[in-house]
């Protein structure tokens, strides 16, 4: 009989993920831990139970149907059957309820976040409306209208399915995603108080959703963005039908085909209004800042699917004599992913507890500055690196990493999605440039000191200096071109590039050096060399010549 290669089998997502297990035991309080670890085996199995299913069967869509057969414009949407699974797996497990849990203190987002990257990779980007539905429900826990908080914020942060909903957000239109100043729809306030809004949306993302937020213009305000408004719509009437909702079409994309994606047209759709009537980009702000550590995260998720699958591959598969994995080349490849990543989790997880720190109360000035600085930072880098470990996988996994049915173009095709969703690496430049202005670089500056202070004596003094070095080089160029504002955003991205892999750096150093104290464990260290080897400074003089 022929030789056929043994298939890679996916790994425990949770009890076998060192770089996980390892960071849980380092920061989330045993008690705390001990009590959400049966939803992360759950996560985990659902995970396991998601890859033999995806690896058995034809991939599906999402299906539109416009009309009836009677007629009637009915615009129905059907499900894959991992995203009709999604809501009770999402409420049960609390991936959106967690994060705004006060009984979890600053510890909320760390395990809502360990939740989110356990499920993204088997969600088939169900975590999409669930990184929505968390920044709305961030965003509507701010707003003035508090009969809308009280009536939309229950069901978003629901645990119980019958009673969950998830949101949208209605910004692009066909003027461009970022640019939302040039939005076209508007916003009528009728006689009796209520709104109604009429435009086009290019890009609603979970069409199926129950609620979503809108940018809209109201009838006599200005153009530009300070002109716009920021408007809670709810999908669908009393009955079931439409809200003045047309669903032109689903969008045929290049990945994240089970998630439906419209575009829409609203024909005097009721809404309501989120707070005041201009002014709605600020207002829409807090969602960006959470749905951007979900992209983070997600990346991470698929980066961990990516090398779980790589490494077991690598088990099986014997080449010239003996096992992939323990071909020099190979594993040397595979042990720089493995560090890059491993860096990558601990940038964003630091993101995340600041985060819950903040929204906690828990947090001072330091924690406030930090998760401003460091959002936009972990969104830009972290899900580049996805992309790039991505398609080392397809490429380890040779030509069957090339074939759709081995699942492998899959996460690469998905992958390209996270540089993009809110705000692509040049935004998130510009946006830390923001951050900047106002806050300065000393926060990163003193944050990267502190952490190499705890490692101080246990790692390696070139890794230290390489990350001084960096950070400080960072510094210096802010300074010497902060009066030149084209050489400032020239420059935006290696700037943010070298700052995200200098605290990313700092904060594996920070954590090898408690692995090697309290676990005798030294694979962090050995990932902080290989990581620290890649190089951290991404700054240079453009105009400079040899």
């Amino acid at each position: 009989m022929s030789f056929v290669q043994p298939a890679p089998q996916l790994a425990d997502p949770y009890h076998e993920d060192r770089v996980l297990q390892s960071w849980l035991a380092r920061v989330l309080p045993e008690a705390q831990r001990r009590a959400a670890e049966p939803d992360f085996i759950a996560l985990a199995d659902y995970a396991r139970h998601a890859y033999v299913r995806q690896t058995a069967t034809t991939p599906g869509e999402p299906l539109l149907t416009h009309f009836d057969v009677w007629g009637n414009r009915i615009d129905r949407i059907e499900l894959t059957e991992t995203w009709r699974e999604g809501p009770a797996i999402a409420a049960r497990h609390g991936l959106v309820a967690d994060g705004h849990d006060r009984s979890l203190g600053e510890f909320a987002r760390v395990q809502q976040f360990a939740k989110v990257y356990l499920y993204h990779a088997a969600s088939a980007f169900y975590s999409c409306p669930l990184a929505m539905s968390d920044g709305v429900a961030t965003a509507l826990r701010g707003a003035s209208n508090a009969s809308l908080r009280k009536r939309v914020l229950p069901h978003l942060l629901s645990r119980d399915p019958a009673t969950f909903w998830i949101s949208g957000q209605w910004m692009t239109e066909t003027a461009g995603g970022s640019d939302v100043a040039m939005s076209e729809t508007m916003a009528r306030k009728n006689s009796d108080g209520t709104w109604r809004l009429t435009g086009r949306k290019w890009f609603t993302s979970a069409i199926n959703a129950e609620v979503a937020l809108a940018l809209a213009r109201p009838e006599g305000n200005p153009g530009g963005a300070d002109g716009l408004a920021l408007f809670c719509v709810e999908t669908r009437n009393p009955d079931g039908s439409w809200n003045g909702i047309t669903i032109d079409r689903l969008k045929d994309k290049l990945g994240t085909r089970e998630l439906p994606t419209a575009e829409i047209h609203l024909h005097d759709t009721r809404a309501e209004l989120v707070g005041e009537t201009a002014c709605g980009v600020r207002a829409i702000a807090p969602v960006l800042q959470v749905t951007r550590l979900w992209n983070a995260f997600g990346s991470l998720s698929t980066m961990q699917r990516c090398l779980a699958l790589t490494r077991d591959y690598a088990k099986r598969r014997t080449v010239f004599g003996r096992a992939l994995i323990e071909q020099p080349l190979f594993l040397d490849g595979l042990s720089g992913c493995e560090a890059e990543f491993e860096a990558a989790l601990q940038l964003a997880m630091e993101v995340a507890l600041r985060l819950g720190r903040v929204e906690a109360g828990a947090g001072d000035a330091q924690d406030v500055a930090l998760q401003r600085l460091m959002t936009p930072l972990a969104k830009l880098w972290i899900c580049k690196l996805g992309v790039h470990i991505a398609s080392e996988t397809v490429e380890a996994f040779g030509g069957i990493g090339y074939l759709e049915d081995s699942g492998i173009p899959l996460l690469l095709r998905d992958a390209q999605v996270f540089p993009i969703w809110e705000g692509a690496g040049n935004v998130q430049a510009l946006d830390f440039l923001r951050a900047l202005e106002k806050l300065g670089m000393d926060p990163l500056v003193n944050a990267v000191d502190g952490w190499l202070e705890d490692a101080d004596g246990t790692i390696a003094q070139a890794d230290a200096e390489a990350i001084h070095g960096a950070i400080r080089h960072a510094d210096t160029w802010l300074r010497d071109h902060a009066r030149d504002a084209d050489s400032l955003q020239a420059g935006a991205l290696r700037l943010g590039t070298t700052c995200a892999r200098s605290i990313a750096a700092a904060l594996l150093a920070r954590h090898a050096a408690w692995a090697q104290r309290s676990q005798q464990d030294t694979a962090p260290a050995a990932a902080l060399r290989r990581f620290c080897a890649h190089g951290l400074d991404r700054i240079f003089d453009p105009q400079a010549r040899a």
